[in-house]
C-alpha cells in the first residue's frame, strides 16, 4: 500500500467518532501509560520488600479478588450514579491507593491496600465501556472499542519500558507516577466528559408505561447474555495462559526469563501494529464467523506451544494466539454492547468484566495444577480443546442473531421490541421528541446489517 493509501486508510479509521469518545480514549492512554503496579508488583515484593514467591503470589491473588467484587458494584453504579460519576470515584480512589500501596511495609497491611487496588482499578471499566456505547454510533462501536484496545496496548508497552528503568532508580517513584496520573484522568474525565447515562423516558407512544427496570437479577436471568459471559470466560482462561502458563512452561524447558520475554514481546508489538488494519479488515464482517474463528485461533495458537523447542518458535505460537486476540477482543466487546439494554449497561458491562477477573483467578490455579500434575503439553492440549468448545457455543449461540433481533433479549425482549418502535418513531417524526430521547431510542436498535460495525 503508498503512503497515500496508509494516509487515506488512518484517516477513514479515525475520522467519524465524537469528541467525547477522543477524550476517554486519552484518559485511557494516559492511565496505561501509568500503569507500573501491576506489572512490577512481584518483583517490588520479592527482591525489593525481600518476601517470598508464595506472598507475591497471594498478594497477585488478592488484587485479582478486588477486581472480581468491584465488577458487579461497579455495574450498578454506573447505572444509578452515572458514568461520570463512577469513573470520578474509580479513578481517585485507584490514585490514593496505588500511593498508598507505596508507602506500607507490613505484610497484611500491603495484602489489604493491594486488594482495595485491585477493586478500585477495575470499578471503571463498565463505566468506560458504557460510556464509549453511549456516545458512539451502533455502526462505529467496533471500531471504536479497537481504538480503545489499541490505546490500551500503546500505553501498555510503553509504560513496560519506562517501568523497568523506573525500577532501577525508585519503586516508591513508580507508585507515585502511577498515581498521579490516573489523578490526571480524573481530572480530564471531570473537565472534559459530560454525564452520558440515557435518561429514563415514558414511552406515551407504546402505551405510556414507564421503561422496565434491569437489575442485576434482570441480567441472571438473560440466558443469551450469560452464554456469552460463559464464553468470555472461557476465552480469558485461554488468553491468561501467555502471561502464566507460558512463562512456566518456558522456564521447565530451560528458557531463561529474558527469552520468555523476548517471545512474549510480540504480542504487544503486534497487538500495537495490527490492532487498527485487521480493525478494517473485519468491521463490516459477521461476528458470528470473527468469534468462531478468533475462539479456534487462541486455542490451536496455544496448543501449538506443546510443539515449540526453541524461542522463534515460542514467539511463532504468540503471533497465532495473538491474531485471535486482536480479533476477538472489539467484536465480543461489541457483541456485550448489543445484548445490553440501554439502561443496564452498566450492570451487563461489569457481569462481562467480571467473566474476565474471574478468569484471572482460575487461570493460574488451572496452569500451576495441570503442568505439576500432567506437564505442560496438556496443558496446551486442553487450550485447544477449550478453544473448540468456545467456537462451537459461538456458532450455537448466535445462530438466531439477525438485524431484526431486538438488543436484550433475555432481558424483557418485549422491552427490545418496544424500543425498535419507539426508536422507529423517532426517526420517522423528527423533532417528536427532543434530541436526547431521540437518540436513546436510536441507541437502543441494532444497525441494520449483521456484522461487526452492528454491534
Amino acid at each position: 500500500m503508498s503512503v497515500a493509501g496508509l494516509r487515506r486508510a488512518a484517516r477513514e479509521t479515525v475520522s467519524g467518532l465524537p469528541r467525547e469518545f477522543w477524550w476517554l480514549w486519552t484518559s485511557t492512554l494516559v492511565n496505561r501509560l501509568g500503569a507500573f503496579v501491576a506489572t512490577f508488583m512481584a518483583l517490588y515484593l520479592t527482591i525489593d520488600r525481600g518476601y517470598s514467591a508464595s506472598y507475591a503470589g497471594l498478594v497477585a491473588a488478592l488484587h485479582g479478588l478486588g477486581g472480581v467484587v468491584s465488577s458487579l458494584g461497579a455495574g450498578v453504579m454506573t447505572d444509578r450514579m452515572g458514568r461520570r460519576p463512577t469513573l470520578l470515584v474509580a479513578q481517585t480512589s485507584t490514585a490514593l491507593s496505588v500511593a498508598l500501596l507505596g508507602f506500607v511495609r507490613d505484610p497484611v497491611t500491603i495484602a489489604a491496600v493491594a486488594f482495595l487496588v485491585g477493586m478500585a482499578s477495575n470499578a471503571s471499566r463498565p463505566a468506560v465501556q458504557a460510556m464509549m456505547a453511549d456516545i458512539v454510533r451502533p455502526e462505529d462501536r467496533v471500531r471504536a472499542f479497537s481504538l480503545n484496545y489499541w490505546a490500551i496496548n500503546l500505553g501498555f508497552a510503553i509504560s513496560s519500558m519506562a517501568a523497568g528503568f523506573i525500577a532501577e532508580v525508585s519503586y516508591l517513584a513508580g507508585f507515585l507516577i502511577e498515581a498521579g496520573m490516573t489523578l490526571a484522568c480524573a481530572v480530564l474525565i471531570f473537565v472534559k466528559l459530560p454525564e452520558s447515562r440515557p435518561e429514563q423516558t415514558e414511552s406515551a407512544e407504546a402505551g405510556g408505561s414507564e421503561e422496565p427496570a434491569v437489575s442485576l437479577w434482570t441480567v441472571l436471568r438473560d440466558g443469551r447474555y450469560m452464554s456469552v459471559v460463559g464464553l468470555s470466560f472461557l476465552v480469558a482462561v485461554i488468553f491468561q495462559q501467555g502471561y502464566l502458563g507460558l512463562p512456566v512452561a518456558m522456564g521447565e524447558a530451560g528458557f531463561t526469563p529474558a527469552d520468555f520475554g523476548l517471545a512474549i514481546a510480540v504480542n504487544g508489538v503486534l497487538i500495537v501494529v495490527l490492532q487498527i488494519p485487521v480493525t478494517r479488515f473485519i468491521e463490516h464482517r459477521d461476528p458470528r464467523l470473527l468469534l468462531v474463528a478468533s475462539s479456534l485461533l487462541a486455542g490451536y495458537g496455544f496448543g501449538l506451544t506443546a510443539f515449540a523447542g526453541s524461542v522463534g518458535v515460542f514467539a511463532l505460537t504468540v503471533c497465532v494466539w495473538t491474531l485471535a486476540e486482536v480479533v476477538n477482543a472489539p467484536t465480543q466487546t461489541g457483541l456485550v454492547v448489543r445484548l445490553s439494554p440501554v439502561h443496564g449497561r452498566g450492570r451487563y458491562q461489569g457481569m462481562y468484566t467480571m467473566s474476565w477477573a474471574v478468569a484471572a483467578l482460575v487461570a493460574p490455579l488451572m496452569s500451576g495444577f495441570v503442568i505439576d500434575h500432567w506437564g505442560a503439553e496438556w496443558l496446551w492440549g486442553i487450550c485447544a480443546v477449550v478453544g473448540t468448545v468456545t467456537a462451537a457455543g459461538y456458532w450455537w449461540l448466535m445462530r438466531g442473531l439477525s438485524e431484526e433481533t431486538p438488543v436484550a433479549q433475555g432481558a424483557k425482549g418485549a422491552q427490545g421490541a418496544k424500543e425498535a418502535q419507539d426508536a422507529q418513531g423517532a426517526q420517522d417524526a423528527q423533532g417528536a421528541q427532543d434530541a436526547q430521547g431521540a437518540q436513546g431510542a436510536q441507541d437502543a436498535v441494532p444497525a441494520p446489517r449483521v456484522d461487526a460495525g452492528a454491534v
